[in-house]
């Protein structure tokens, strides 16, 4: 039985890659010395990387670590991104864009996107990407930072990074040693447990070292060495709502402009992704291996590739879903050996940016009190499932009919919460939403809208303001926002002077 109260003493850290590395990082710098923190990872067994895109949180996990953007995305060869476009989602030959920010500018006391809804009703305004500051940017193929004056129209987009995860975990090793990490090179075999509480004591490593801990942090990816193979914790399997099982990614080279913004193109048993960084672009083709063989995913995408790959394809499977637990007595799993869910909204890095922030928020002592363990669970699930929703929505808002896999997600049922939030929407025009969303009211409504939910009828509300001069303040706003763009740097002009990377 442990002490009462006793501090933790040594944190043990299974797999590097964005996962080990991010938590040791931050782990070092939330405990400053405390804890002897030791990672244990194999360059035999290699990590999976796919997540190069990301949301703007991950700006806060840096700034939280100390890290300098400039020389962030120099040492990662990062580039910037404004939001994604989706392109054939609701229909061949249809797009639009999920932008990072607000739409238009508010003018009255209702939002913004209610007075849009009532003109759309009334057959009066175009699409929302036509006030979205964001979209203006990316498809100018500019940038620079947001505006910190909140009466300018340059201060109502937010911003995000592309970057080589592989870069990020090296960067991240770096700055972990330095504050006092151990990295252990090898391979884990075996795992000990206490007789009476079944915490884990020490990991037993192929040549016969062995490292004890108070606190194991699993990141060995989908396999799960300790919180499934060890634990036996159990998965729960969401394939049903998302049915993509499989991916395979290519990295090529890039003479395109180049672009600050993930394209996500739907395909017919799926989607593929385009991330655009200084010195390449990832790409790659998740789909659903019951409506697509592998062979012909890779030559699909190879098809798709702006140039020829710079390396050659790499093949992924995976099962949507998440662990019944991610906090398992003494061992919290963080990244791919927590859950997965496909990297269609960029949530990867952000799981495991708020898995380890929420650890640090509860971070036990040698007791591993139920009440942390089961407050840490609650809330991780919660966030899951609530991205998990706005995942499918993406699939089930779709007027693609000529393929199978399309036809199948078109017609299956969904969480009832994700059907309530729909029901609302079309009904009133209503966003209806857990204040602790991730995705916020611009998200749904990018998504509502542009994958074909138009409301019935406008917010009640916005049609009794009949003295608002709501076609003149639109106006004023996209003139706005065309003189602002003008004015900015193109994209990679910014980055060269800002961050240019040395693999350019």
């Amino acid at each position: 039985m442990q002490g009462h109260n006793a501090p933790i003493e040594r944190i043990v850290i299974l797999g590097g890659g964005s996962a080990g590395w991010m938590a040791a990082a931050a782990l070092a710098n939330g405990s400053q010395g405390s804890c002897k923190i030791t990672l244990i990872e194999s360059e035999e067994i290699g990590t999976i990387g796919v997540g190069e895109a990301t949301i703007p949180p991950v700006r806060h996990f840096n700034a939280r670590l100390g890290i300098d953007e400039a020389t962030f995305l120099r040492e990662t060869s990062g580039t910037f991104k404004l939001g994604i476009e989706f392109i054939n989602w609701t229909r061949e030959g249809h797009a639009y864009f999920h932008p990072f920010g607000q739409y238009g500018a508010e003018f009255d006391d209702l939002p913004f996107y209610q007075y849009w809804i009532r003109e759309k009703v009334a057959g009066r305004a175009g699409p929302p990407d036509e006030f979205s500051m964001a979209w203006a940017v990316a498809k100018a193929g500019r940038f620079e930072h947001p505006s910190k004056d909140r009466r300018q129209i340059q201060s109502t987009f937010d911003y995000a990074y592309h970057f080589d995860a592989g870069l990020y975990a090296k960067y991240l090793r770096g700055y972990s040693e330095a504050r006092g990490v151990s990295r252990v090179e090898g391979r884990v075999v075996s795992a000990t447990q206490d007789p009476a509480t079944g915490f884990i004591r020490s990991v037993a490593l192929s040549d016969g070292r062995t490292f004890e801990g108070d606190l194991f942090i699993d990141c060995t990816g989908f396999f799960g060495f300790l919180i499934e193979k060890t634990l036996q914790t159990g998965y729960e399997d969401w394939s049903h709502w998302l049915p993509c099982n499989r991916a395979v990614a290519a990295p090529c080279k890039s003479d395109q402009p180049l672009h600050p913004y993930t394209k996500s193109t739907a395909k017919a048993a799926g989607w593929q992704w385009r991330i655009p960084l200084q010195h390449r672009v990832g790409n790659g083709y998740v789909y659903c291996s019951s409506f697509l063989s592998a062979e012909d995913a890779e030559a699909e995408l190879r098809r798709s590739l702006d140039n020829e790959p710079l390396a050659e394809p790499r093949h992924i499977h995976f099962v949507t879903g998440r662990r019944k637990k991610f906090w398992n007595k003494n061992c919290v799993a963080i990244g791919l050996s927590a859950g997965f869910m496909e990297p269609l909204e960029s949530t990867s890095l952000h799981l495991i940016q708020y898995g380890i922030l929420r650890l640090l928020a509860l971070f036990p002592d040698k007791q591993m009190s139920p009440l942390l363990i089961d407050e840490y669970n609650a809330l991780t699930a919660a966030e899951y499932e609530r991205i998990r929703d706005f995942l499918i929505l993406h699939y089930k808002a779709t007027e693609r009919r000529s393929d199978e896999f399309w036809r199948y997600c078109a017609t299956m049922e969904i969480p009832d919460r994700l059907q309530y939030k729909i029901d609302h929407f079309r009904s009133h025009g209503i966003i209806v939403s857990d204040e602790r969303e991730l995705f916020s009211n611009p998200s749904w409504i990018a998504v509502l809208i542009g994958q074909g939910i138009i409301p019935e009828r406008a917010p009640a509300l916005s049609g009794l303001r009949k003295d608002v001069p709501v076609a003149e303040r639109m106006a004023q706003i996209r003139a706005a926002m065309t003189e602002a763009v003008a004015a900015m740097p193109g994209h990679r002009d910014f980055l060269n002077a800002y961050s240019r990377s040395d693999l350019q």
